[in-house]
């Protein structure tokens, strides 16, 4: 009975049937409802929904862009499933289904849910492509060997994803100090905010090979623009921070995937849900349209 007196079923950015189609779509959005390790304030297993549904919203052209990112086609697949068994577990569920869908030629954009499910997608695309970097927006440097009795733990998640691709990160500002150690030691290259507006994006950009995988904790950015993070810390980036070093980063650089993770929209503002869904947009546009 449906027909055009009805919405169309719930996905990404509310598209008609046919710009949403798997079998045409160059993106797939694999959202993971999962939040089996947060540790301090819970709720960021209803982010992927709450991305989709602010997504609804969104007017498709980016004034910042000057394009329309949903052209190239956007399937959304229903919520991953959790695996009970152990983080370990559900991150492989997420390598797995996420090798699967690269393996289909398709551009995967992960929504989390914890920061954790991010070691799943980006180790899907390490393993198929030699030379990968990642880029990680986070404010915590989650370099944890292992964690309340797991190595797949939240605050070990740019650790299991530094095992098989360096990272550069943008937004620290809270660690432990064996991770601070760790960071001295191995001369990685973490920046603060007030160090990325010193040094620029060439700074970041220099460190990264030519195919990049980005993961983004929203709690990066300053909890006066995203207050909706289980762990929010003072000091953050801001919009315009963001989108200026992703744009600066495509410029030289091809994004092969990325995921937005730890959205827990009970805890702040809708705003915070539209956020997530424009800066997924504005990523997408970046990484899939000619402009």
């Amino acid at each position: 009975m449906a027909d055009e007196r009805f919405y169309p079923p719930a996905n990404f950015a509310s598209l008609d049937a046919e710009d949403s189609a798997f079998e045409t779509s160059r993106v797939v959005i694999l959202p993971v409802p999962y939040d089996s390790t947060v540790t301090a304030r819970a709720g960021t297993r209803d982010g992927p929904r709450a991305i989709i549904e602010a997504s609804a919203d969104m007017e498709l052209y980016d004034v910042g862009l000057g394009i329309e990112p949903w052209k190239v086609g956007i399937h959304t697949l229903p919520e991953l499933a959790p695996h009970t068994g152990s983080p370990d577990a559900m991150c492989a569920r997420i390598e797995e289904v996420a090798g699967e869908l690269i393996d289909a030629g398709k551009f995967v954009v992960t929504l989390g849910g914890e920061h954790t499910v991010a070691a799943g997608s980006a180790r899907a695309y390490a393993a198929r492509t030699p030379g990968l970097s990642v880029l990680a927006f986070d404010a915590h440097s989650d370099l944890r060997e292992e964690y309340l009795d797991s190595r797949f733990n939240h605050a070990c998640t740019l650790r299991r994803i530094l095992d098989v691709a360096p990272v550069t990160q943008v937004g620290l500002r809270s660690a432990p100090v064996e991770d601070v150690e760790l960071i001295r030691e191995q001369g990685l290259a973490f920046f603060s905010p007030r160090e990325l507006r010193e040094q620029g994006h060439d700074a970041v950009t220099s460190r990264l090979s030519d195919d990049v995988y980005i993961t983004i904790d929203l709690d990066n950015f300053d909890p006066a623009e995203m207050s909706a993070v289980g762990t929010p810390e003072p000091g953050g980036l801001h919009w315009d921070e963001v989108s200026d070093l992703l744009v600066a980063l495509t410029k030289t650089k091809r994004v092969v995937g990325f995921d937005v993770t730890e959205l827990s929209p009970s805890l702040g503002p809708r705003s915070c849900a539209q956020l997530a869904a424009k800066l997924t947009y504005r990523l997408i546009g970046l990484a899939t349209t000619s402009r």
